[in-house]
């Protein structure tokens, strides 16, 4: 069954491509992108992927007929902006569909956790039928690159993002074990004063691009510029003592 795993003609696939090395791409996922009739992603003003870059390997050996559709996505935070991509991209994706086409659509990481593709289920599911194939997520990355559990035995866990508050982030910083704030991108120097003012600065790691050439760890938040980062970094809060 693994190596007969097709893309079915009329669906669509939220596919995770994992957080950034092409080797964590699920096998599913793989036979997926190399049989469907579309591959989509979003792309920058520059045409630039992310997700296509993750699965490039498995987009390799598709067949040369295949059709690729990039949907340009402002990088901005305005969401009225966003959401017209999002509807030009679902009505590509319904035209093809409709021709009786798969469709895949990349995502990186999970397409359900924090995942672009939400926002196509969203405008899809109720006229097609859709199907997604989950990836890694960057946080199981961050901590299979530092080695380190996410939580213990009753050590309490919560997920943020950069987007989030400050009322909120010192709230979670505060009140749980484990911390993992995504998107930290140009909300870093806000963040490092956070964590400053919360006492957790000895306890939190910095990542961004796991699992690519460009991966970078500090252990050491100290050492890290008080600026702005990339959009895919994320900050990793564990106690030093850990529950045993």
């Amino acid at each position: 069954m693994i190596d007969n795993y097709q893309a079915q003609s009329g669906v669509f696939y939220g596919v995770g491509v994992g957080p950034g090395d092409p080797l964590l791409i699920t096998l599913k996922a793989h036979h997926l992108i190399q049989s469907a009739d579309v591959i989509c992603y979003l792309a920058n003003e520059t045409g630039s992927s992310q997700a296509r870059d993750i699965a490039q390997h498995s987009i390799g050996s598709r067949n040369e007929s295949s059709i690729e559709i990039a949907i340009p996505m402002p990088m901005s935070t305005d969401r009225t902006a966003a959401n017209t991509a999002y509807d030009l991209g679902a009505k590509q994706i319904s035209e093809h569909i409709n021709q009786g086409k798969s469709v895949v659509f990349l995502c990186e990481g999970d397409p359900l956790f924090f995942g672009s593709f939400s926002y196509l289920l969203e405008r899809l599911s109720d006229l097609h039928e859709c199907l997604v194939v989950p990836g890694i997520s960057s946080v199981n990355g961050a901590a299979s690159a530092l080695q380190q559990p996410l939580t213990l035995l009753q050590e309490s866990f919560v997920v943020m993002s950069g987007r989030h508050t400050d009322v909120q982030l010192e709230q979670a910083l505060m009140s749980h074990d484990s911390v993992v704030i995504m998107k930290a991108g140009r909300a870093r120097p806000r963040i490092l004063a956070i964590l400053d003012k919360t006492g957790r600065t000895a306890d939190a790691n910095y990542l961004a691009y796991i699992g690519r050439d460009n991966e970078e760890i500090l252990t050491d938040v100290t050492q890290l510029a008080n600026t702005a980062g990339p959009y895919f970094s994320l900050f990793v809060v564990l106690k030093q003592e850990r529950l045993s």
